[in-house]
């Protein structure tokens, strides 16, 4: 749906005041998105056929902005089942909504672009022209605003310690164990050690040794 350029602003009390079809009528003619679909257009003939309605879409992302709708999944939603929204902002019935992966990416192209720049300026030298603002009155927000898009921090773990790798053990370590192991097996009961420690053995210590419960 094409917009008649305004030739003049208007007040926040008059856009309140106008009923929301005439509000954004009044809004898209007097923002130029010409920079913006400059920056999203294809350049060449060749490459894949453009099946996006990029006015349409810019202007849905400034319908955005007013409307406070908080991302663009909800956005999307918004476009598919109001149908007004649908037509105020410049897409056919016949039309099928982009994805958010198509809205992403025409986002990125903009950004890394002059074009909001270049339309601000536009807005603010016809804001100044019609006597809304004067020069020493502009500023510009530069408060911080999170994503709403953005995943949550994932908490700090802990790192485990490193399982000690096994291994031959030193001259020291294993001369202990030796020992312990040795001290281990004479304190056994005779029929408990191995056999080659009963060879030496007489045959009465055997037989006395010998254990009578089953």
């Amino acid at each position: 749906m094409p917009y008649i350029r305004h030739e003049s602003l208007f007040s926040l009390q008059e856009l309140y005041e106008m009923e929301q079809k005439d509000r954004f009528k009044a809004i898209f003619s007097a923002v130029d998105i010409t920079p913006a679909l400059r920056a999203v257009r294809k350049k060449s003939l060749y490459g894949a056929p453009v099946e996006a309605n990029y006015q349409a879409v810019v202007y849905s992302l400034i319908a955005r902005i007013v409307e406070r709708i908080p991302t663009i999944k909800d956005l999307i939603k918004r476009l598919r089942e109001d149908i007004l929204f649908r037509l105020d902002c410049g897409f056919t019935l016949a039309e099928k909504i982009p994805s958010a992966a198509s809205y992403s990416r025409l986002i990125k192209k903009i950004s890394q672009s002059e074009a909001l720049e270049q339309m601000q300026e536009q807005v603010v030298q016809q804001a100044m022209t019609e006597g809304f603002i004067s020069d020493d009155t502009i500023a510009i927000d530069g408060t911080h605003i999170e994503a709403l898009d953005q995943a949550p921090a994932k908490p700090e773990q802990e790192e485990k310690p490193k399982p000690k790798k096994r291994g031959r053990k030193s001259k020291a370590e294993r001369g202990v164990w030796l020992k312990q192991k040795q001290e281990e097996e004479e304190q056994k009961p005779v029929y408990e050690k191995e056999i080659a420690a009963q060879l030496h053995l007489s045959y009465d210590t055997l037989r006395n040794e010998m254990p009578l419960a089953p």
